[in-house]
């Protein structure tokens, strides 16, 4: 089934933009990848493995959780959905096969069983103030309030997994999860009940507002967790996982050397990723990610800043081109309503 965010659809990321912001959007996911975990120590094995308490899911629960080195820099960023008989895990694109091959290097005698189920569903998410009313109109079902909580309904015949998102695009959002041969089904259903189709432009515009960070864009291989907005995915409270020493080390004796901060920009420009960012006429840090903001009306930008210049309201300059634009220093959501995560 074609991807459904093409280019064709930021016709008027402006209006996309809005329908997320005051009613509802739907923005097509199923390019994520999706592995299946079976086996009597998939939960066991996995909460070894990741940040969060995922030996505490029970069916219809989930969590976002991240798989770290043992330095505790972020590997991959994941969502683990658990239900009755096998945990299903969503990957970034193109990430599963590599994800599987990451986590089967630890695999000794446990009873866990990975399977690259990439492409078997769809991803669809609904996301604005409308979207739980909408997706419960449309299923019949609600899930737990609860991020990547889910529950079983159906779209005209068509068995669909409803399950809560975690706002990153910076309102409520709900995704819809089917069997790809009945995804052409549900996507109509959703457009009929009124939802927009949500381009990448608009999207991004949407996620770097609410301060979402992005795998790999703005948290990667070479993060440090606590360098980026992570509550959402450790656990405090679970037992060991890999990387979990330096993770507690900097909570409770240190801290780290830089922080993923937003940019509020002067002028219309929008400044490349990697672009550097300076403080007199010292580099502190670079973009990760920039979008033009329909909510600010100017540009708007994630980067990575040395803590000491990361204090909101602090001025600095980005470089844009061949020429350079100032900047303010800001908290994190830049504009709608719910706290920072990763994507």
């Amino acid at each position: 089934m074609p991807l459904r965010v093409p280019a064709l659809s930021d016709a008027d990321p402006a209006l996309e933009h809005t329908a997320v912001r005051g009613a509802v959007g739907i923005v097509d996911r199923s390019d994520h990848g999706l592995l299946e975990v079976t086996g009597r120590d998939r939960a066991k094995f996995l909460h070894a493995m990741l940040s969060n308490d995922i030996a505490a899911l029970v069916p219809g629960q989930g969590c976002g959780a991240s798989l770290l080195d043992v330095h505790g820099k972020v590997q991959v960023v994941l969502r683990v959905l658990a239900l009755d008989d096998r945990l299903l895990v969503v990957t970034p694109p193109d990430l599963a096969a590599k994800t599987s091959e990451a986590l089967d290097t630890y695999l000794f005698s446990e009873k866990a069983y990975f399977r690259d189920a990439t492409g078997e569903e769809t991803m669809f998410m609904l996301a604005g103030p409308e979207a739980p009313a909408v997706a419960q109109r449309l299923t019949g079902v609600a899930p737990e309030d609860r991020a990547w909580s889910h529950a079983n309904g159906t779209i005209d015949g068509a068995p669909v997994r409803v399950v809560r998102g975690s706002g990153e695009t910076g309102a409520a959002e709900i995704w819809l999860m089917s069997p790809a041969s009945e995804g052409e089904r549900v996507w109509a259903a959703a457009l009929a009940a009124g939802a927009r189709v949500v381009g990448r432009v608009a999207f991004e515009s949407l996620r770097i507002e609410a301060g979402t960070a992005a795998f790999p864009d703005d948290v990667g291989p070479t993060v440090l967790l606590p360098e980026v907005p992570f509550a959402d995915l450790v656990s405090y409270t679970k037992g060991c996982y890999i990387g979990q020493e330096v993770i507690v080390r900097i909570r409770d004796r240190g801290h780290v050397n830089r922080l993923l901060r937003g940019l509020v920009l002067e002028g219309e420009a929008v400044p490349a990723s990697g672009a550097p960012v300076s403080a007199g006429e010292a580099e502190i840090g670079k973009v990760t990610s920039a979008a033009w903001s329909y909510s600010l009306k100017r540009p708007v930008a994630l980067a990575t800043i040395r803590r000491q210049h990361a204090e909101a309201g602090t001025s600095v300059t980005v470089r844009v081109a061949d020429s350079t634009a100032r900047a303010t220093v800001a908290d994190l959501p830049l504009a709608g309503g719910t706290t920072p995560s990763i994507a």
